[in-house]
């Protein structure tokens, strides 16, 4: 039986002894990936597909993209664009240690899947479009994993274990054994469709964070409030049946113009949030009025609060320039 929980924990150590030794260069892994990156192949969507990412995306952002809705352009602030760039170069700096580990790092178990030409199974060498029926529905799922590994046992068996890299910078208690206990959900419901895609049962999700308690730290304090974190989980039949039931009802929803309910839980990283103000029936607003009246009155946390009550002015607003007022 495969515990990948103990492969995650495995990963983690593995990562910590590379980390561990003086650097180690490697000028010809670095010449070759940027081989591989100057002629990388180029896969793109078929309609109507989902994302990965947009596993635990709203459903009525899902509708208005699917529908070809205008996209938002929101305004950003500085440091947001630097954070995101920061969370793609961990990602980045993530896959080279697996590759440099697998050159340079003796009896390391964990290697990346490879393509018949070479390149490792990841980013642009593992982006598919892949045609999915299921519920009486035709989509595609599109997209490409941060990897798909190989783990080595002691008894030589190979295993395949998707990887899944995401980035925290905020504070380093945001990895804290205290503060995190099991990864996002969104984060697992990506895997899945990952699962999907790639045929692949088990999953790694690596935590890194790019905020630092301190230089030095105590053996205590690192294993308290380590910088990276990795869950380990297994896919099953269950979870991509539930995932896909979801995306299927959107595409049901798609084709017989009935658009699912907006929720405003998940508006914050709504890339629709003006086509969905603007779709809404007079009904659907005034429920919605309703639920942010319900929300503002609760036990949530102020910062959950004001999300909602924002959600519901920036719609009141949008509903307000349409009608003229």
């Amino acid at each position: 039986m495969t515990d990948i929980n103990a492969i995650a924990a495995e990963f983690t150590e593995q990562l910590d002894r590379w980390y561990s030794l003086p650097e180690t260069y490697d000028n010809e892994l670095d010449r070759q990936i940027h081989e591989w990156y100057a002629n990388a192949p180029t896969v793109w969507p078929q309609r109507p597909y989902f994302s990965p990412s947009s596993s635990k995306s709203c459903p009525r952002e899902l509708y208005m993209k699917a529908k070809r809705a205008k996209k938002d352009i929101q305004p950003k602030q500085p440091h947001q664009g630097r954070w995101q760039e920061i969370g793609t170069a961990i990602g980045d700096m993530i896959q080279r240690t697996v590759l440099a580990m697998e050159r340079n790092l003796p009896n390391c178990p964990f290697r990346f899947e490879r393509n018949a030409d070479g390149t490792p199974m990841f980013e642009d060498f593992a982006k598919r479009s892949v045609k999915v029926e299921h519920g009486g529905q035709t989509f595609h799922l599109y997209g490409t994993t941060d990897g798909i590994m190989e783990y080595i046992t002691d008894d030589g068996e190979v295993l395949r274990v998707g990887l899944e890299i995401k980035s925290k910078q905020s504070t380093p208690a945001k990895t804290s054994v205290h503060s995190m206990r099991e990864a996002e959900e969104g984060h697992r419901k990506q895997c899945v469709a990952y699962s999907v895609m790639y045929d692949v049962d088990y999953f790694i999700i690596l935590y890194v964070n790019a905020a630092k308690k301190s230089w030095v730290l105590t053996d205590e304090e690192y294993e308290a409030t380590p910088d990276i974190r990795a869950f380990g989980y297994e896919i099953t039949d269950g979870d991509r049946n539930e995932l896909l039931d979801y995306f299927a009802e959107i595409t049901r929803a798609v084709n017989e113009d009935t658009p699912p309910s907006l929720d405003l839980s998940r508006w914050t990283f709504n890339s629709f949030k003006t086509a969905c103000a603007k779709s809404l029936t007079d009904e659907e607003f005034t429920i919605l009025k309703a639920q942010v009246k319900r929300a503002l009155k609760s036990s949530l946390p102020e910062w959950k609060k004001q999300s909602y009550y924002d959600a519901i002015e920036f719609i009141r607003e949008v509903r307000e320039k349409e009608a003229g007022w």
